[in-house]
């Protein structure tokens, strides 16, 4: 891969082509949320001036924040109401299950650069995510940064079960939380560009684009 990422090995495309393409059989709709992740997550780490290497780790791990959920039952991933407290259970250990499928290529440092933002995108800034309960800056960036552009896209989404909310209720419901749930600094970064990204068109160097010309 171009050297201008750093060091990446050139088999990291085809490893997580092969890694998404079973969330696709799985979970349409997860592995459409995934790619759309990963892409924004590479954008705003972009915005806030992280260097090419940095922004590939964000939009994998973005990528990739939910694939665990391939480990979850459908009938919790689709339910149309309140989970209850043993499903609730269920779902927040995604994250780990997520950590747990690429753990076994962090024999290489890109995918071990990974790890933190995958695990940890539910910590909240004040210590009440999950499922380590960091909090501040103990939060990985990346972590953080993902926790922003993954709310606005989950919000942002319109389900079987209800309809998607504009963005300006979600900009609204971000800046609400800045500083409790998320980093005040990057919902501030995320506000100031977000509405630019639509006019900027798809990087063709992202694997969301990729995915898309392959399937």
């Amino acid at each position: 891969m171009s050297a201008k990422w750093g060091d990446i090995p050139a088999w990291t495309y085809e490893a997580a082509q092969s890694l998404m393409q079973s969330l696709k059989l799985v979970d349409p709709v997860t592995y459409a949320h995934c790619c759309r992740v990963g892409e924004m997550s590479r954008k705003l780490a972009r915005d806030i001036g992280l260097g090419e290497y940095e922004q590939k780790v964000a939009e994998f791990a973005g990528l990739f924040h939910d694939i665990g959920k391939i480990g979850i039952p459908q009938s919790i991933i689709a339910k149309p109401g309140k989970l209850d407290a043993e499903e609730y259970a269920l779902m927040q250990g995604h994250s780990m299950l997520s950590e747990s499928i690429i753990t076994p290529f962090a024999h290489h440092k890109f995918f071990a650069d990974l790890l933190p933002g995958v695990r940890g995108h539910h910590e909240r800034i004040d210590g009440t995510g999950y499922p380590d309960k960091k909090r501040g800056d103990e939060v990985p960036l990346i972590a953080r940064l993902i926790l922003v552009v993954d709310t606005y896209d989950a919000m942002s989404e319109t389900r079987a079960y209800r309809q998607g909310l504009s963005d300006d209720v979600i900009y609204k419901e971000l800046n609400r939380c800045a500083g409790t749930q998320f980093d005040s600094q990057l919902v501030k970064e995320f506000l100031q560009t977000h509405k630019t990204w639509a006019q900027q068109g798809s990087d063709p160097e992202t694997l969301h684009h990729i995915l898309n010309k392959v399937a």
